[in-house]
Formats: C-alpha cells, sequence, structure tokens
C-alpha cells in the first residue's frame, strides 16, 4: 500500500486528504501535502532537516496541531520541504523532520499563502488497514 496526499476544494479554503499505511505515514503526508501549496516539493532539495514536535489531546486536534508546527517552521525560519517523515505518532504525540532548505525566491515559485490548519471537518481514522487523515487549512 501506497502513501500519499491529494488536495480538495473547500469555499474560500483547502483541504488535504492524505493516507498511508500507518497514522504515522498519513500525518507525514498531510503536513507534506499542506507544504506543497506553498512550495512544490520537487522544486526543493533536501539539504537540511529541521526537527518538529506537537501535542494535543485528541488525534484530531493533534493533526491540526501538527500541521500548524510545519507551517510554523516554514514561516519563521523560512524553510521549504522536500520530504517529512514523523518519527513517533500516538494519539497525543507526533515528532518527525522536516527535510528540504531555506527558501530561495529565484528557485522556489511561491504558490499559495496558508496561515493555518483548521478543526473544521478534520478527520483521522483506519478504513480497511489504511489510515486516512483530512485537515483544512485556511489560505
Amino acid at each position: 500500500m501506497t502513501a500519499g496526499w491529494e488536495h480538495f476544494d473547500v469555499e474560500a479554503d483547502v483541504g488535504v486528504r492524505a493516507w498511508g499505511p500507518t497514522r504515522a505515514e498519513a500525518f507525514a503526508q498531510a503536513a507534506l501535502g499542506v507544504l506543497a501549496l506553498i512550495v512544490a516539493p520537487e522544486q526543493v532539495e533536501a539539504r537540511e532537516a529541521r526537527e518538529v514536535r506537537a501535542q494535543s489531546e485528541t488525534p484530531e486536534t493533534l493533526l491540526v496541531a501538527w500541521v500548524n508546527e510545519c507551517l510554523y517552521v516554514h514561516e519563521i525560519e523560512g524553510f521549504v520541504v522536500r520530504r517529512v517523515q514523523v518519527l513517533a505518532c500516538s494519539d497525543t504525540l507526533v515528532q518527525g523532520v522536516l527535510h528540504g532548505e531555506p527558501l530561495d525566491p529565484p528557485r522556489h515559485r511561491p504558490g499559495t499563502i496558508v496561515k493555518a490548519a483548521t478543526l473544521h471537518q478534520t478527520s483521522v481514522g483506519e478504513r480497511q488497514g489504511r489510515h486516512e487523515v483530512s485537515v483544512i487549512v485556511d489560505v
């Protein structure tokens, strides 16, 4: 089973649906899908890494916190992402690594400005052995 993500339209916002064989992989794909709105991963080289960690009380609020922490790294450090790796993921804690490089405007064509992940219609689940998550981001 492969992992992946896709965008879906939501009035005035953008949704990201992600999946994988584990919850950790689905969370990694969700973060990559959101960050891909900002700069396409294929434009980025994995030269550096940034550790990211989030905690919350439920899997749904954890997904939102995780995505927002990843967005924070982009916003504060100007870091763009090629790949996301989740090292640990439970119902209340996720930690991982963003692989990428500092934003280089001549090389990285900026896309959508993403403000934050929202709780609106956020879901975390498993169907037929495949972990699926969905999050809507405010753009």
